[in-house]
């Protein structure tokens, strides 16, 4: 069984895990084989606790979480699941693009395509309607195939820049909903979780 749940600090260590193999399988020949390479999951599962503990500017997380059959089937989970995937955000870090932002979207890649990245979605959507927020965007990298998944939920691109990471000059683009009830309608419907 697959649940959403929001996320909680003890979450960080799993999370660190999931935002580490995410990046190695999606930024494979877009960002430096060597960057990837020395990715800590300890370095960022500690960065998401933090983040989920202090809750600044609205900040949440919500997990996906295996348990059971959904679990692969070389792992054992935790007690309470495994997580999979999460999704995290809060009210907009720069002012000007919208009020709520997506930050993170991640699923380890044996559970994409199941509708989970879309319930995440609306778990997110909901935190930032309850935040006040009247619309909502993420920032993804123009090379990311991911960014045509938020097309097919009514994204539109509103910004575009070049930014410096990993020592490159990438491309990023910001996706956004011009009003959250969009995104809320986009992520109503999914299909049934295996």
């Amino acid at each position: 069984m697959i649940t959403i749940r929001r996320a909680r600090p003890m979450d960080g260590a799993q999370m660190g895990l999931v935002h580490v193999a995410s990046w190695r399988s999606t930024y494979a020949g877009i960002l430096a084989d060597g960057y990837l390479a020395n990715l800590s999951a300890i370095r960022e599962g500690a960065s998401y606790e933090r983040g989920i503990a202090e809750r600044r500017g609205g900040h949440a997380g919500f997990v996906a979480v295996a348990s059971g059959d959904d679990l692969p089937p070389d792992r054992a989970g935790p007690p309470g699941g495994l997580v999979i995937g999460f999704v995290t955000g809060g009210l907009a870090r720069r002012a000007g693009l919208a009020d709520g932002e997506v930050e993170t979207l991640y699923l380890l890649d044996d559970y994409r395509e199941r509708g989970l990245g879309r319930r995440l979605m609306r778990a997110m959507a909901s935190h930032l309607c309850s935040l006040g927020a009247q619309s909502a965007f993420a920032w993804v990298l123009d090379a990311n195939p991911s960014r045509f998944f938020y097309e097919r939920l009514g994204a539109r691109r509103i910004a575009q820049e070049s930014i410096r990471f990993a020592g490159q000059t990438l491309t990023q683009s910001a996706y956004g909903w011009g009003g959250i009830d969009a995104l809320l309608t986009a992520t109503a419907t999914s299909r049934t979780p295996r």
